[in-house]
């Protein structure tokens, strides 16, 4: 049985985008074994994959410099390979890579695209094209180790929820019939993606109505604190950012009829569970 070993580390949205792609790639090639290494926060992610899915998480902390890398490059030798995928292409992962080629594994990276995204965002002579998704570039760098995908995920849980007993809220833990639940994520890691706070609770108060549950994720100490404010003036709205961890969060979303979100770890995760 063939082994593939596929690295992303980072971030949060990359490390996701991988999710669709790797989970067609199992089910398409199921003589192939994969093997997925990242940080072990991100497992949640890759728990409902195909059975030839495995995921390895490791503390990076505990694999610092060269000589941290080389003994996670030893640890990796042992797998016997055959195949490495970076999706990455980060000084960690060029020196697992390269340290693993020259023992005989077929290598191939992700075109990360660099030089034709400046052109596109440069000031002056912008070079307009359109340029390929970091889907297809995670396909193109399977298909170069003679692994064609063609993506046709569709959702983490497929055609069956989650039960939503494993919420810890009383009222999340059961969804009525006529109810509408719709979660708004308002914040994101970079301040230029943040949709400023006293606009969004303007959209919240549009959208409130009798059948509806409004649940407000995040996760910081500020935005949780401006979600208390907003929950003084609106006593309705469920707070569930810092009390759900990531699986929690996956089956919570799962079961919304929406996510109103900016660019950030919530949009990603409503669209693993194909939620609008």
């Amino acid at each position: 049985m063939p082994k593939l070993l596929v690295i992303r580390f980072s971030a949060f949205g990359d490390v996701a985008m991988t999710v669709p792609v790797i989970d067609s790639l199992a089910k398409q090639h199921p003589e192939l074994q994969i093997v997925f290494l990242s940080r072990e926060n991100f497992a949640p992610l890759f728990q409902y994959m195909p059975e030839n899915v495995k995921f390895r998480g490791v503390n990076l902390a505990n694999y610092k410099g060269i000589r941290g890398l080389n003994r996670l490059y030893k640890e990796l030798s042992k797998d016997s390979f055959d195949f490495l995928v970076d999706f990455h292409d980060v000084l960690r992962t060029k020196f697992i890579r390269h340290r693993l080629k020259r023992e005989g594994v077929l290598v191939s990276v992700i075109d990360k695209g660099r030089k034709e995204k400046k052109e596109l965002t440069q000031r002056n002579n912008k070079k307009l094209r359109s340029l390929p998704s970091t889907f297809n570039r995670y396909a193109t760098a399977l298909k170069n180790l003679s692994y064609p995908v063609i993506l046709s995920f569709k959702s983490l849980f497929e055609n069956q929820k989650q039960d939503l007993s494993q919420i810890p809220i009383r009222e999340l833990q059961q969804k009525k019939e006529n109810e509408k639940w719709i979660g708004f994520a308002p914040f994101a890691k970079h301040r230029g993606k943040v949709y400023p706070p006293e606009l969004m609770f303007q959209v919240i108060d549009q959208v409130e109505k009798e059948n509806r549950k409004l649940i407000l994720f995040g996760g910081g100490k500020e935005e949780i604190a401006i979600f208390n404010e907003w929950e003084k003036k609106k006593p309705r709205l469920i707070i569930v950012a810092g009390n759900l961890n990531l699986t929690q969060e996956l089956i919570l979303i799962a079961h919304l009829n929406g996510m109103v979100s900016m660019d950030s770890a919530n949009m990603h995760l409503a669209s693993l569970v194909n939620t609008p």
